[in-house]
């Protein structure tokens, strides 16, 4: 019984020892070691969501892991943006995002439960969005010119959906600069605002290539321009709105985040690897195909560009006069 007792207190006192070593082990594993999440605020089906599959499967293969993702949509991307800044910044939840949560929000939203600033760490800014004006194939429009005749005409006859920052500040900006009265209908994501507008209880919406083009293609929306001042690469053939609205250039950006004080080494270990895969000849052509201008960015070179754009959405939503939310 004595020694029965001296083998359990040495294996007692041993115990903490091979935990703390295991534990030790484990934190020092390279990174990553597990599966990684990245966080959306849009749903599935939407611009952001099909092109991060595309980069996210490349990135899973250089990483070697698997990459979950998991959509929060809803509350405009607060949702997401707010789950992601309470994270462990541990590598393991990223963020990809849009101008949404990281530039409109702030001045779009009374209450917000995050800092765009503060609150992550910038890691690889991946490309733009270019966003489109579509409207429903019953409306005998054929060009922007045409649109703002009918609606002057018919004052609140024509309204707008919208499922992003970027649909919202277009529709206002657009009202707004032709001097015409439009209902704005808001939408937890784009992909049912769509269906909306495709239906006909909704006039239009602004709506990013990737999502609206099959639908274009199908017949089942006409689009009439592009939103940002130059012609998109995309869709060459396409007139901007600034062609008939003049002043109107708004674009959608995207990028991957992680919550504030993610190390150092794994930021540069992830945004080497984003740029990497973003410069693949065959991604590129892959996400242009699905409406996305891409290329790649330094972290240094995103989180400048972050404030930059925080400091032009508020100049658009002011000019828009959109009130706070």
């Amino acid at each position: 019984m004595i020694a029965f007792f001296k083998q359990f207190s040495r294996a007692a006192a041993i115990a903490p020892i091979a935990i703390a070593f295991v534990s030790a082990a484990s934190a020092q594993a390279p990174y990553p070691n597990r599966n990684i999440t990245l966080v959306l605020p849009f749903a599935a089906g939407s611009g952001t969501d099909t092109t991060t599959r595309i980069i996210s499967k490349e990135l899973g293969t250089a990483l070697g892991v698997s990459m979950v993702i998991d959509n929060k949509a809803g509350a405009n991307g607060s949702i997401a943006a707010s789950y992601v800044a309470r994270s462990t910044p541990d590598g393991y939840t990223l963020f990809v995002t849009t101008n949404t949560t990281h530039s409109a929000n702030p001045y779009l939203l009374k209450s917000l439960s995050y800092d765009p600033v503060k609150d992550f760490t910038p890691i690889a800014r991946t490309g733009d969005l270019p966003f489109m004006l579509v409207i429903n194939p019953e409306i005998p429009a054929k060009s922007v010119a045409e649109l703002i005749a009918l609606a002057k005409k018919e004052p609140g006859k024509y309204s707008y959906a919208s499922g992003s920052s970027s649909a919202i500040v277009s529709g206002a900006t657009f009202a707004r600069l032709a001097g015409i009265d439009l209902l704005h209908v808001p939408y937890k994501s784009s992909p049912p605002a769509l269906t909306d507008v495709i239906a006909g209880r909704v006039s239009m919406m602004f709506i990013d290539v990737l999502t609206g083009l099959p639908h274009v293609k199908g017949g089942a929306l006409k689009m009439l321009a592009v939103t940002t001042k130059q012609k998109s690469a995309l869709l060459p053939e396409l007139p901007t709105m600034d062609e008939t609205v003049t002043g109107f250039d708004i674009s959608s950006w995207q990028g991957y985040f992680g919550p504030a004080n993610l190390p150092k080494d794994m930021v540069t270990r992830l945004n080497g690897e984003i740029r990497k895969i973003v410069e693949k000849p065959e991604v590129k052509s892959q996400l242009a195909e699905r409406g996305m201008e891409a290329f790649s960015s330094t972290p240094e070179e995103f989180d400048k560009f972050l404030k930059e754009q925080l400091v032009l959405w508020e100049k658009l939503i002011a000019d828009a006069g959109i009130e706070k939310q």
